[in-house]
């Protein structure tokens, strides 16, 4: 697979990133170890050389897992993973790196990131100077290598660049979810910072796989997802028929049209959790599949139909951040 890089850092990431929530299981039901730690391995050998966790997916076990899926191939394989909004203060960074570090069972994390602006989820409000000023001697002191923001809007993104190099956000986007598209992406292509999307599937909804009527399982954090809920799933649900003769024109499924529409975007990386090993390589298939412009263009405006509806609030959720 074709590597891309990380603004300015020098780490070459995959255009498919490996997503580990899931192997977390906080928020999720029905995850095997064994069968994600099967799917990394094969996500790896399929061509995937980036994995993205963080220390609050199951309090540090998605981590855990990373590092027994892919300790022998570290040299091979750029990690990315998460400092917590309760972790924010000098010395709660530096804590928390060490944590993860061991967890990981590494010496160097490749792009360490803030997962949620200071202040989210009640958490203690800790200006972004004091954050950042950790983050960047960690990078002197080589125990990471790129620093990275998640879930913030761009006035928070382009504070958080005066005090040191940001070099990827991670917001949510889809083909679905499109908030980001119109104050952050033109800033980070301005400033040649690098998108890493997450939910880039809305959480399985471009799958294609969930029917009209589909109810999840008690704790699946999906059921709090606005599109899975009313007006928005129906015109998902319209929106995913007329995406599926495009699929077949190409040769791919829904999901594989979806992210390669997503990674055809300016500056963008799409995340792709799997929970077994097949779902991994067909992500990571999803390489193969070339759009063209009139593709992309199409391809957009059936998404448009389903964003357009949507609020402003960048949270996909139904909880306060």
């Amino acid at each position: 697979m074709m590597t891309r890089q990380l603004d300015d850092s020098g780490i070459q990431i995959t255009p498919i990133i490996f997503g580990t929530w899931q192997a977390g299981k906080s928020g999720w039901v029905g995850i095997e170890d064994a069968e994600v730690i099967q799917a990394m391995r094969s996500a790896y050998e399929a061509g995937v050389t980036t994995f993205d966790t963080a220390e609050v997916y199951g309090n540090g076990y998605s981590e855990q897992l990373v590092a027994e899926a892919l300790a022998d191939v570290r040299d091979r394989v750029v990690y990315a993973t998460k400092v917590f909004a309760n972790h924010l203060e000098y010395q709660q960074v530096i804590e928390a790196c060490e944590g993860s570090l061991k967890r990981l069972k590494t010496d160097y994390i490749d792009l360490y990131q803030i997962h949620w602006p200071s202040g989210s989820f009640k958490n203690k409000v800790v200006p972004i100077e004091e954050t950042m000023k950790a983050l960047t001697d960690l990078k002197q002191q080589g125990k990471i290598r790129a620093i990275g923001v998640s879930n913030f809007s761009k006035d928070q993104l382009a504070e958080a660049s005066q005090y040191g190099q940001i070099d990827s956000i991670q917001p949510p986007y889809s083909l679905f979810w499109r908030q980001v598209e119109q104050e952050i992406m033109p800033y980070c292509v301005e400033q040649n910072i690098s998108i890493i999307a997450y939910s880039s599937l809305a959480q399985g909804l471009l799958t294609g796989k969930f029917a009209p009527d589909h109810k999840f399982e008690e704790g699946d954090i999906r059921a709090k997802n606005k599109l899975f809920q009313g007006e928005h799933y129906q015109r998902a649900q319209a929106a995913l028929e007329q995406l599926r003769p495009i699929a077949e024109r190409h040769g791919c499924t829904l999901a594989q049209l979806s992210l390669a529409w997503l990674i055809a975007q300016p500056q963008t990386s799409a995340i792709v959790g799997a929970r077994n090993a097949e779902q991994a390589v067909q992500n990571a298939k999803t390489a193969e599949v070339n759009l063209s412009p009139e593709d992309l263009n199409e391809i957009d405006a059936i998404g448009r139909t389903v964003t357009d509806h949507l609020d402003e609030d960048p949270v996909m959720w139904n909880f306060a951040a």
